[in-house]
């Protein structure tokens, strides 16, 4: 490759994904992995790679994976999760861009998600395309401490090579990252000063439901589509109804 390519993984207690993830990008030029206190065999595997670890307490997502890019070797960085896997199609397409010299400041690239033992096909994420392939001279990771993402100054291409995605393998698992993540997303509204009530809560679950399931076709993503389509508007009802409870927690 013409640019050299650092790859960036957040981890932390791994060990179930990382291999595969490490496995499918040994091609690149560097591996930097962020961890934030694991106490699984993640760094053992990735010790395994050679890949540069650094550790570090938790910043949130943004900027967590900006600390990654900011030790990185090389200016062109593949972002990407513990919990992915870069395929050989993928893999093929990034390595013959790289190897030119007119490239765009940042790609998108195609990610498809495998939830409860199903490829995902419809359901609105069929339109999944995170920007994770960029130069990090025009752009990096905005500081939210979730719903983070890159910001790139000029033009930005797109990738339709697959990107896959192993989600959660089970319900319990789902279930709790959804208690999770939405603590996270009110925390960080609640700082925003966004406001919410239970009818809010109430008619962003719902509002979400027919969405992915109705409007984006969800239903064709058979039993499995209900259920995600049933999981993501509770975690959205969860997170409105989270803010609401802080702003009243607050007033007491």
């Amino acid at each position: 490759m013409k640019n050299s390519l650092s790859v960036v993984i957040i981890t932390k207690n791994e060990e179930n994904n990382i291999k595969r993830c490490l496995q499918s990008v040994k091609w690149a030029d560097e591996i930097v992995v962020v961890d934030t206190g694991s106490t699984d065999r993640t760094l053992e595997i990735c010790e395994k790679y050679g890949c540069h670890i650094i550790e570090t307490e938790w910043l949130g997502f943004g900027k967590t994976k900006q600390l990654g890019v900011n030790c990185a070797a090389n200016d062109w960085i593949l972002s990407i999760d513990a919990d992915e896997e870069v395929t050989s199609e993928l893999t093929e397409e990034i390595r013959q861009l790289l190897s030119k010299d007119n490239l765009k400041n940042g790609y998108r690239i195609k990610r498809t998600s495998f939830y409860l033992k199903k490829w995902i096909r419809y359901s609105g994420w069929n339109r999944d395309y995170p920007l994770r392939l960029f130069n990090r001279k025009y752009g990096n990771f905005n500081e939210n401490f979730v719903h983070e993402s890159v910001r790139i100054r000029g033009k930005i291409g797109k990738i339709d090579k697959v990107l896959r995605h192993y989600t959660y393998p089970n319900l319990t698992t789902y279930i709790q990252k959804i208690e999770h993540y939405a603590n996270l997303r009110a925390e960080e509204a609640v700082k925003k000063g966004k406001r919410a009530s239970v009818f809010n809560a109430i008619f962003h679950g719902l509002f979400k439901f027919l969405k992915m399931y109705l409007l984006n076709t969800g239903f064709l993503d058979g039993t499995v589509g209900l259920v995600l389509s049933i999981n993501s508007a509770f975690s959205v009802y969860l997170k409105y109804l989270k803010i609401w409870e802080r702003i009243e927690n607050v007033k007491k």
